[in-house]
């Protein structure tokens, strides 16, 4: 089955002052949360599918790399040393250690699945209990771009329609872009992750379908153009933008001009640039699209 987008992980310097920029978009923002190793993170939910704002908390204690394992902790940490952005990619799984095992077996990823639980608060309030179990993979040559699969355990506590309501109307995450100097590079890695055979809607691009959303890869020209600006390293594959659906449009548009937020518009979507959101671009497209 195709599988979908679980989340982006976009890591920010400063966790409060990203979290108001997204409330300034429309978005309801979750309440901050820390895991036991130090990362903190702030999330915003839709159905299925969310964006998990981190950074590195104060004390925070961080795993190195190891053979074998990967440190989901040290890769936010080493990330944000260069810039701001989204920094992984992550796809449901129903069975992250039979995903673990595949990935091996094509030679993408031989690390060890990594559980861990932390608490969550309902709408009310109240704590509550979240787990789960990721599996990572490793595109060669793409330090800044990360890949794994998690699987919830009890998404009952996760999953809430009390968080899923946006004043933007936002419904969900429309695509996601990656940038590398030749996309054909990473063809056979991103087929192995998300188990889709792409397209190519242009000369050099990708798109993979996946439930709900596709992940774009394109040049890092083309990036800037479907994009206004992006924020990457030229010379390594790199997330650049994101894109939103939203109930309407020309609402949204006018919600960005109060809030004094940049935007321009290419063809039927609004983008915000980079430069103006925390390192990486957001898209704004019609439900319907």
């Amino acid at each position: 089955m195709t599988r979908r987008i679980d989340h982006l992980v976009i890591a920010v310097r400063d966790l409060d002052k990203s979290a108001e920029f997204y409330r300034r978009l429309g978005f309801q923002v979750g309440a901050r949360n820390r895991h036991s190793w130090g990362t903190e993170n702030r999330l915003v939910q839709f159905p299925g599918t969310f964006l998990e704002l981190i950074t590195v908390g104060e004390g925070a204690q961080i795993p190195p790399h190891e053979p074998g394992r990967f440190s989901f902790g040290a890769f936010v940490r080493d990330y944000l040393q260069d810039r701001e952005g989204v920094a992984m990619l992550v796809l449901d799984s129903r069975d992250s250690k039979a995903d673990a095992a595949a990935f091996a077996q094509k030679k993408i990823g031989a690390f060890e699945p990594f559980h861990f639980e932390r608490t969550g608060k309902r709408p009310d309030g109240s704590e509550t209990k979240v787990a789960f179990t990721l599996s990572f993979a490793s595109l060669e040559g793409a330090p800044r771009a990360g890949f794994f699969v998690s699987q919830h355990h009890f998404p009952e506590n996760f999953w809430n329609p009390a968080f899923q309501h946006h004043e933007n109307g936002a419904t969900g995450l429309a695509s996601v872009a990656l940038a590398a100097p030749e996309p054909d590079r990473c063809k056979k890695f991103l087929t192995d992750f998300t188990g889709v055979v792409p397209t190519s809607p242009a000369l050099h691009d990708l798109s993979f379908r996946l439930t709900d959303a596709h992940l774009d890869v394109m040049t890092p020209d083309d990036a800037a153009e479907s994009y206004v600006s992006v924020e990457a390293e030229l010379d390594q594959p790199s997330f650049v933008a994101f894109t939103v659906r939203v109930e309407d449009i020309h609402i949204q548009s006018k919600r960005l001009e109060a809030a004094e937020i940049p935007y321009q518009h290419v063809g039927s979507r609004l983008v915000v640039p980079a430069s103006a959101a925390c390192g990486v671009a957001i898209a704004f497209e019609p439900t319907q699209n």
